[in-house]
């Protein structure tokens, strides 16, 4: 009998394992598909061509992390993009985000070239705030009297010394970060498009919304906390692909004792009288433990494997009401040569950056409103990164593989069409939308992985697509998330817990929620074993 059960081998599942098993709990890691990493796995999806097919650029992975577990000891090397961004605007105008961006956005407006400065500045105050909270757990709103409340309310208290030791004008950007859109908050800032749909790409990336719907300034801010290497605000990449982390992760917890078991699915959390008594699998094996982790969706656990007679009714109507979907459309693609644009043909280092086709704020708000009305964009946004410019063991000598980040798409199709039927009509306009800047990508393509909303749901647990477990709204965020009152990764069933993305501080592959589960589930349940 294991003392705890994790359900799900993702990231932050296999974060929870290692702290457990490092205070000495017996462990065992139940994992749906053959390979343990949920949406963070290099997997190869054309003959001689790998690629991360699911998550795929790295940047919020806590240092602490990756120093706790020894990551790069275990095999994870991580490099930085030599140029954070490019955005193609046509056939001649680019913008390109690296070391020279003041004299790159001068091209645009020289008046945004002078406030750039300022704007980091602001933004780096405000990433600190969130940095500050990362690795605790929030004040959990709690029913009862006083006497209960109290540890919560000591909390909650110095949260609040915290902020009221913030300078006057952070504070005021916190309130404006939390409450306001992204564009809103950006034309406040820049007058030139170019430099605010790349800052303002970060506010609807994973995010089904315009970038005038108020929260989206939040999103933007959730993007901007994490570093590579030590280096504040980069973004990078996993020698090996995103499936590098993951399998550090389970060398280092299979070091100290975790049993990770794959194509173990479960289909049922059991509760006897209250508590939680173990998990049933998909095989119908009884797994018998005290205490279950969970880190796939709350939706996916709350309402397909815990039976719903025995959460508190408005906790479970919640549920029902948790909101996830984030507009998602995502393809790898093996290409016979690296793509030319027109606006900057021959190869470069803006080959390994993030490139972001949409060019302004008001591009991706149709686009968005095209998604809610048809479907999925017919003028879409496309990120493409190129991880063989910086990785040559993913694709054959001279070839390359491509990870293209599509949106929007609706999660789910409106007037009842399926996705299997439009599948391959939507990849093949993002496909085209590539070409139209960079001619002749189309025909490069040797093959290619497409995966809708309903795909990624099927393959890798994430509800409607969405790649955070849940929206990053002001309702379901800190100690609301997933919802009020269990936001400290306690269900409302004794011994069950979450340490996945739908609780703080919310996706991205950080770990900070497996992280923060080990520790909460310390507190109850002791640093040693109880005797059997």
């Amino acid at each position: 009998m294991a003392d705890i059960v994790i359900i799900g081998g993702g990231h932050n599942g296999l974060v929870c394992a290692f702290y457990l098993a490092r205070a000495g709990r017996k462990v065992t890691v139940l994992e749906r598909r053959g390979v343990v990493g949920g949406a963070a796995v290099t997997e190869e999806f054309h003959p001689g061509f790998r690629n991360s097919v699911a998550s795929y650029t790295v940047s919020l992975l806590n240092p602490k992390i990756i120093a706790d577990l020894d990551l790069h000891v275990h095999g994870l090397k991580i490099v930085e993009r030599k140029m954070a961004n490019f955005l193609p605007i046509d056939d001649r105008a680019y913008l390109a985000v690296g070391s020279n961006i003041r004299q790159e956005v001068a091209k645009f407006s020289n008046r945004d070239a002078t406030t750039l400065d300022a704007y980091y500045a602001r933004i780096e105050a405000l990433a600190d705030v969130l940095r500050g909270l990362l690795l605790e757990t929030p004040p959990n709103v709690v029913e009862g009297g006083w006497f209960g409340a109290i540890p919560e309310l000591m909390k909650s208290a110095r949260l609040g010394t915290q902020v009221a030791a913030l300078p006057m004008e952070t504070r005021r950007d916190l309130l404006a970060i939390f409450a306001r859109s992204a564009g809103d908050y950006l034309d406040g800032w820049f007058e030139s498009d170019p430099i605010k749909a790349i800052f303002g790409f970060d506010g609807v990336v994973g995010n089904y919304a315009s970038p005038y719907m108020p929260g989206t300034a939040y999103v933007l801010l959730h993007h901007v906390f994490g570093e590579v290497n030590g280096k504040r605000g980069a973004w990078g990449h996993a020698i090996g692909g995103m499936g590098a982390i993951t399998q550090a992760m389970a060398k280092a917890c299979t070091e100290i004792g975790v049993e990770i078991r794959t194509d173990a699915a479960v289909r049922e959390v059991v509760v006897t009288d209250g508590r939680v008594t173990g998990v049933v699998t998909d095989k119908g094996e009884r797994i018998e433990a005290a205490t279950v982790v969970s880190n796939l969706n709350p939706k996916l656990l709350f309402e397909r494997l815990v039976n719903p007679a025995v959460l508190p009714k408005d906790f479970a109507e919640r549920m029902k009401t948790y909101r996830c979907g984030s507009g998602t459309f995502r393809m790898n693609v093996a290409l016979s040569e690296l793509p030319r644009f027109s606006c900057l043909p021959e190869p470069g280092d803006h080959l390994t950056s993030g490139i972001v086709i949409a060019p302004s704020l008001r591009y991706m708000e149709v686009a968005y409103n095209d998604a809610r009305m048809h479907g999925w964009s017919r003028a879409p946004i496309v990120e493409m990164l190129i991880p063989s410019t910086l990785d040559d063991s993913l694709a054959p000598p001279g070839q390359h593989v491509a990870s293209l980040f599509c949106q929007h798409v609706a999660p789910e199709l409106p007037n009842g069409r399926s996705w299997d039927a439009h599948r391959d009509e939507v990849a093949d306009l993002m496909i085209a939308t590539v070409d139209k800047h960079a001619p002749g990508f189309k025909a490069s393509v040797l093959g290619r992985q497409a995966l809708s909303p309903l795909d990624l749901e099927r393959t890798f647990g994430l509800v409607g697509g969405d790649i955070m477990h849940g929206a990053l709204s002001l309702d379901q965020l800190f100690s609301a998330r997933p919802v009020l009152g269990h936001g400290n990764y306690r269900a409302p069933v004794k011994g069950l817990y979450m340490c996945g993305a739908g609780t703080h501080p919310g996706g991205g592959v950080t770990g900070v929620p497996g992280h923060n589960a080990a520790r909460e589930i310390l507190k109850d349940i002791g640093t040693k074993p109880k005797a059997a």
